[in-house]
């Protein structure tokens, strides 16, 4: 149903804004254009010039970051929808900055803009906060990775034999590398006692050649490193601060297996604490991405791969779905055993992440806890049903069982 009072649409660049106004009078829509500027005197100059002509309502496009101080200045005095880019494109031919904003605007007043959702500013806080740790966290990998490389260049094959290379043993054995140190037999002494590798092992694999230039450059990796993982401990006890009000919600979500408390930090941020945008479970896997896709036409399926969703929670999901198949006894495990020969690894991932999401939702919309149901709580129906199931699979291959229960030890 088409607003009876005034709308506006406003193209975003990162000096200008090209604002339209709309004036739904009958079956047509009267405009008004003017242009702003993106420093904050304008930006209140717009928000003056907005109220003086009533408008109630505003879409914008999400171009990049420069929408963000746009919105932040307008999100107390206007109801404001952010438009994704895809569904805001025009034909191709010529462009012009107003006719992109009338664009936008007539396709709200038709409805048929994809909107993003765009939390509180509590909660884009929480995902500032969470997304540059997760970016921290990949440079710290990047920066392992170049650390990897410069001692194979060396001719050390130190991460040939130690599972982490930034263990505690790989970091006094580096630091000591950069320190000056070219000895194999000091070097290897520093090395845990409990390690696989012998002492005559590492003493081999610590016999490179290590120029002045490869240890100024480990020096200054090493330094980076550290530097990462401060600012990360920094991250987590600033994010642990500001969701302490929603301790309880991070209580419940640990519950669920594959899920740590870093991980539910970053559910929170990414969805909020009650999930309330989100009415049903089924709408937050599309929004995520985790459910089927549907390319349909004239009747037939041409594809059912899952929509791009949000990346973050597309990512975390992922690595949450790992976790919990790989908790021992947990329903995830025995669910993930009974896909994988129908879907395949991958899609049986994506099914247990699709199956998780469903849960998180219900934890965190309706304020439930998780109750395990696998053989890890003892379940006799879980039991039961495993038994029976492994009793048809003896009878298809030949065997008739006859079972009887083992005798308890004593006490």
């Amino acid at each position: 149903m088409q607003p009876v009072y005034p709308v506006a649409a406003i193209d975003v660049h990162k000096r200008m804004l090209a604002v339209v106004v709309g004036y739904p009078d009958g079956v047509r829509v009267r405009l008004q254009q003017a242009k702003f500027g993106t420093l904050p005197d304008e930006l209140q100059r717009l928000v003056e010039w907005l109220s003086e002509r009533q408008v109630q309502h505003i879409a914008m496009e999400s171009t990049a970051q420069y929408w963000k101080p746009v919105w932040q200045v307008l999100e107390p005095h206007f109801r404001l929808d952010l438009a994704q880019a895809r569904s805001t494109t025009g034909p191709r031919g010529r462009k012009s900055d107003f006719a992109d904003a009338t664009r936008i605007l007539k396709r709200l007043l038709a409805e048929d803009l994809t909107l993003s959702y765009v939390p509180g500013p509590e909660q884009r806080d929480w995902r500032l906060l969470t997304r540059t740790k997760t970016q921290l966290r990949r440079q710290k990998v990047r920066l392992q990775n170049q650390v990897e490389g410069l001692l194979e260049e060396t001719g050390i094959k130190l991460s040939s034999l130690l599972s982490d290379l930034l263990g505690a043993s790989g970091r006094r054995i580096l630091h000591a590398l950069a320190a000056g140190q070219s000895d194999p037999v000091a070097l290897a002494a520093l090395g845990d006692p409990h390690l696989t590798a012998s002492q005559q092992q590492l003493q081999q694999a610590l016999r490179g050649q290590l120029r002045a230039s490869h240890r100024i450059l480990l020096r200054m990796y090493l330094d980076q490193l550290q530097l990462l993982e401060q600012q990360m401990q920094e991250l987590e006890a600033e994010v642990a601060a500001n969701m302490a009000v929603h301790s309880a919600t991070v209580a419940r979500l640990v519950e669920l297996p594959g899920v740590a408390v870093e991980a539910a930090h970053q559910i929170l941020a990414e969805i909020g604490p009650e999930a309330q945008a989100f009415p049903t479970s089924a709408q937050l896997c599309s929004w995520v991405g985790t459910c089927p896709g549907r390319q349909e036409s004239a009747g037939e399926s041409h594809s059912d791969r899952s929509p791009k969703g949000n990346r973050s929670m597309r990512r975390l999901m992922n690595q949450v779905a790992w976790a919990a198949v790989k908790a021992k006894g947990s329903y995830f495990q025995d669910l993930f055993r009974r896909l994988v020969p129908r879907l395949g690894i991958k899609k049986a991932i994506w099914a247990i992440a699709n199956r998780m999401l469903r849960l998180i939702w219900k934890i965190l919309h309706q304020a439930v806890r998780y109750q395990e149901r696998g053989l890890l709580a003892g379940n006799p129906r879980a039991i039961a049903k495993r038994r029976q199931r492994l009793l048809r699979d003896l009878h298809r291959l030949g065997y008739a069982v006859q079972l009887s229960p083992l005798p308890q030890p004593p006490t």
